[in-house]
């Protein structure tokens, strides 16, 4: 989550060289809307004024979110995080936390493979957690980034009632340039809904504990609807010469299935038995001199909950594979 979400490409590219649109003051009418919304929250006006008279307008925050690694090709994205280095670390973790991560694995029923990759993607395992105070980035993509104006103030709102319930210091929180935070980067809203107290000191610390991360993944996962066990991505033969005729995949709700998606021209590339009427994606990673197709499952898709780039999922889903086969046989 702590990547830039797909749904936000298109509104970021039609921006390319509109700084127009980003003005120096803060909108009067945003801001009283959004005191507004937290009086029905239950805060006084001092205190939502004593909230917003911390937080900073970031320019560094408006640059970032004009370049998302996932505008990338599949060719120059998946180098990036498909590394032995992150693998090792991956691994070691892995070791480190063996009891942890099966303890999440069995209690919420989601692969251990999959929780070790989604930290190794986010965060390095703690060593990246950002560098931008979380409260200044919701506040600058809420005030002054248009496009998403809207749910950048809501998940600014999350945090001022994120900070009263679990009593964390705003000063002390950084994190991406989209306002997520810790091992995990979770934005506000999933850590107010979805993380958990592991490690069952009393606090959900997401970025001190990684107990409480790896907890807190395997939370989210089961929450949107992961299956233990079963398939995520599976590759396909294209036997055309041309795009297929399906529509690949780019963040919208699912409507195909597996049905729809199979031909004579694109095919699984080893034969098994699969429900052709469950629900299905075609995802499309764009190589140098091709294009390599993937049918995407229901676990495929809780991923992209997390993150709804398919670069970010088929990231995650392959790592998560490395890691699976180097753990079995670490020799």
């Amino acid at each position: 989550m702590g990547k830039l979400q797909s749904w936000l490409l298109p509104a970021i590219l039609s921006l390319a060289g509109c700084n127009n649109l980003v003005t120096a003051d803060e909108p009067e009418d945003l801001r009283a809307e959004f005191i507004q919304t937290q009086i029905e929250n239950g805060f006084s006006r001092a205190e939502i004024e004593s909230f917003l008279g911390k937080a900073r307008r970031n320019q560094a925050v408006l640059d970032a979110i004009s370049r998302p690694w996932e505008a990338k090709p599949w060719f120059q994205y998946a180098p990036i995080f498909l590394t032995e280095k992150r693998l090792q670390a991956g691994l070691d973790f892995w070791r480190l936390h063996q009891k942890a991560i099966t303890r999440a694995a069995n209690e919420f029923q989601v692969d251990p493979q999959i929780i070790v990759a989604i930290i190794g993607i986010e965060t390095f395992y703690g060593q990246y957690m950002g560098t931008y105070p979380v409260i200044d980035a919701l506040y600058t993509l809420g005030f002054y980034y248009p496009p998403r104006a809207t749910f950048f103030r809501s998940e600014l709102a999350q945090l001022m009632l994120l900070a009263r319930e679990e009593q964390l210091e705003l000063a002390e929180l950084k994190g991406s340039y989209a306002g997520a935070m810790g091992y995990g980067q979770f934005i506000p809203s999933s850590y107010r809904h979805y993380a958990v107290d592991f490690d069952a000191n009393g606090k959900r610390e997401l970025m001190n504990s990684p107990v409480d991360a790896i907890g807190s993944v395997a939370s989210y996962f089961h929450r949107h609807g992961w299956q233990r066990g079963a398939a995520v991505a599976l590759p396909l033969a294209n036997a055309g010469t041309h795009a297929p005729k399906t529509k690949a995949w780019a963040g919208e709700k699912p409507g195909l299935k597996v049905a729809d998606i199979l031909s004579p021209e694109l095919s699984l590339t080893s034969s098994q038995d699969l429900d052709v009427s469950q629900s299905a994606l075609l995802i499309a990673l764009e190589q140098e001199e091709h294009v390599d197709y993937w049918l995407g499952l229901n676990n495929f898709y809780v991923i992209t909950r997390y993150n709804r780039s398919p670069l970010y999922a088929m990231a995650v889903y392959q790592f998560s594979q490395q890691l699976k086969e180097r753990h079995a046989n670490p020799y």
